[in-house]
């Protein structure tokens, strides 16, 4: 299941995370000030594996120097409707299986927030995955590039598309509707 970072403890794990899983892959570490929301994912047994965040978009956003996002057609025509995933990461023993928990928590968050698209770099071998496995609509919005230690391809995510259409996507883990109210400080946050 996914959950919100909601306080230090839970911050501390999320950044153990992404940063564990970037090293190990050899990037650049980038912490990010100001992130929309933030999730990590937990195993039946209270492990923490993964992690996934959501940051505000725009003309000036770090990720325009990789690829074309703040030209490209459906990105200028959903201004403020856009956002970029970043830091989604599944520690090795897990990745096969908690993918679909990572995903998820981005089609919920883009739901709860009426966001048409997430922008993205994607290594090549993860981005077929997402095509071919996971069938994500996605476009490539740039050419495969070298950017902060490792080749990825600039991509949109139609988020739109699959909250609205969840049936069609039999991985996707969503919360029950009563779990879209954010829980705060008298409940657990837990989603899924």
């Amino acid at each position: 299941m996914f959950k919100r970072v909601e306080n230090e403890l839970e911050l501390a794990m999320f950044n153990g995370i992404w940063t564990t899983v970037w090293m190990e892959k050899g990037f650049e570490l980038e912490f990010s000030d100001h992130a929309l929301e933030r999730f990590v994912v937990v195993t039946p047994e209270g492990h923490y594996v993964g992690t996934s965040e959501i940051k505000a978009y725009s003309e000036s956003s770090s990720i325009n120097a990789a690829g074309p996002f703040q030209t490209y057609s459906k990105i200028v025509e959903a201004a403020g409707a856009v956002a970029e995933i970043d830091k989604i990461a599944l520690l090795k023993p897990y990745r096969g299986k908690y993918i679909s928990d990572v995903l998820s928590s981005a089609v919920y968050i883009a739901e709860k927030l009426k966001l048409k698209y997430f922008v993205s770099l994607l290594e090549p071998v993860f981005l077929r995955a997402l095509r071919i496995t996971y069938r994500v609509p996605l476009e490539k919005v740039g050419e495969r590039v070298f950017y902060k230690g490792d080749d990825v391809v600039p991509v949109l995510f139609d988020m739109e598309h699959m909250y609205r259409n969840k049936s069609r996507y039999d991985w996707l883990v969503y919360p029950k509707e009563a779990a879209l109210v954010t829980h705060g400080a008298r409940g657990d946050g837990l989603i899924g």
